[in-house]
């Protein structure tokens, strides 16, 4: 008996629901997509008709040598924020997973970072970061270290932005990882308890294989959040010194709003999207192997 217009066993009624969250996507994001990688082989200034070029604009990103520096430094600044941020975002969810109200102002304290916006963390960073009168530096001093110019340091400056990012998205790493431990079964603990297991044994033997894919979870989003870095980039060092800190959306940023170089910034999209993809995909390879490895063992 039908009680519809539509008959819930038809193949294609799941279809119906996708609908409007493949609409979304289509148009926020395939389209824009096919956009950049049409651009590309055009030379366009904004200015002036766009005239068609072919592969010449990636044949000159690789010929320059700034497509693989480029990529580089991403993949530098990219490793660094999602090892650390989700190492301690473990960490401190493990510890503050307890109950009371000082715990839960701690989390509370911590998650606040995560919804600063990105321009208020990088301005307060720039201030502490002060090569002169910043607090960091400061104490530094006062702890008998040298002082450090954190942001004109080309060594330095990247990982002084990754840390940054680390203090910023910590917080969001932490709540998931509450999410994972607290929605573990509590029979699993008391039995391990009750074995006399270690904390590292519970840890390592119970909690960590139930939390693998919440930490693939973690790094994915963490490595995206990273691939996305502009505002730090732009209001504390603004792609230097020496374009030491300019990484892939920066150097997008640049070539159409500084260089009028629109096709450019095209080919730049496409091969960060293509390098974002890969790295995603070798990512969740890689936990779902550990995974598949820590089950036959």
């Amino acid at each position: 008996m039908r009680t519809g217009l539509i008959s819930p066993s038809r193949a294609w009624h799941p279809l119906l629901l996708l609908l409007p969250t493949l609409l979304v996507l289509g148009v926020f994001i395939v389209y824009p997509l096919f956009l950049a990688g049409y651009r590309s082989l055009f030379a366009w200034d904004l200015l002036t008709p766009p005239s068609f070029v072919g592969l010449a604009n990636y044949r000159a990103l690789a010929h320059s040598g700034e497509l693989l520096r480029i990529a580089g430094r991403t993949l530098a600044f990219s490793t660094v924020v999602v090892l650390f941020a989700s190492v301690l975002g473990l960490a401190l969810a493990v510890l503050l997973n307890r109950e009371g109200r000082l715990f839960a102002f701690v989390r509370g304290a911590i998650f606040s970072a995560y919804v600063v916006s990105w321009v208020a963390v990088a301005l307060l960073w720039l201030w502490l970061l002060d090569g002169q009168g910043g607090l960091v530096s400061r104490l530094f001093i006062t702890a008998g270290f040298a002082p450090r110019d954190w942001l004109g340091d080309p060594d330095i400056v990247l990982f002084t932005l990754a840390g940054v990012t680390v203090w910023k998205i910590t917080g969001y790493a932490m709540v998931v990882f509450l999410a994972g431990l607290q929605d573990m079964p509590r029979s699993l603990l008391e039995a391990a308890a009750l074995d006399g297991a270690s904390p590292a044994q519970t840890f390592t033997r119970i909690v960590w294989p139930v939390l693998r894919p919440t930490a693939a979870f973690v790094g994915t989003t963490s490595l995206i959040a990273s691939f996305q870095a502009f505002d730090v980039v732009r209001v504390m060092t603004q792609g230097g010194p020496v374009r030491a800190s300019t990484i892939f959306v920066y150097a997008i940023y640049e070539e159409v709003f500084m260089n009028l170089r629109v096709g450019r910034a095209s080919a730049l999209v496409v091969v960060f999207f293509g390098l974002l993809v890969l790295l995603t995909g070798l990512q969740l390879w890689a936990w779902r192997a550990a995974s598949r490895g820590r089950v036959a063992s």
